[in-house]
């Protein structure tokens, strides 16, 4: 046997190997991925403005905090900006749900940049949001910061 079918009959052992490797593992029913970490980070950002988008992204918020994995070792931030300022805006419909999300622990934080570029009014906002300077710069402090980063699509019927 030359140096090319040796080369070829460890890499056929190799694969095959790793392939048995890879099965054994999975060779149960999957359960999902484990938290083996203390702490998980995570921003949501939402960046659309209609209804559905916002029930849809508070909905992904609220399963995030019930996933019985992650109970006790996440923190979560929603950062708005552009249209995604109307989550935030009085009367939208959605002040309970805010509020039982902020008692969990959410941060919610609404970009100053989208308020002067808009022309929105701090007053026309719930007033337990907070304001940060940038939105872009939220997420990449966060980023750095090692959280994860959540931006759901709005639901087809908004596209």
């Amino acid at each position: 046997m030359n140096a090319q079918s040796r080369f070829g009959a460890v890499l056929a052992g190799a694969c095959a190997a790793m392939f048995l490797t890879v099965g054994q593992a999975h060779a149960g029913p999957f359960a999902g991925a484990q938290a083996t970490k203390d702490h998980y980070g995570v921003i949501f950002h939402i960046d659309e403005g209609g209804q559905a988008t916002i029930k849809k992204t508070l909905t992904n918020v609220e399963n995030l905090l019930n996933d019985p994995r992650l109970k006790g070792k996440v923190q979560v931030e929603l950062i708005a900006n552009s249209k995604g300022f109307a989550v935030y805006v009085k009367n939208n419909g959605f002040e309970e749900k805010l509020k039982e999300l902020q008692k969990e622990g959410v941060i919610l934080a609404q970009c100053s940049n989208t308020l002067h570029e808009l022309n929105v009014d701090r007053n026309n906002l719930y007033s337990f949001v907070s304001i940060v300077p940038s939105g872009m710069g939220e997420i990449t402090l966060r980023e750095a910061q090692g959280w994860a980063y959540i931006h759901p699509t709005p639901p087809k019927s908004v596209l």
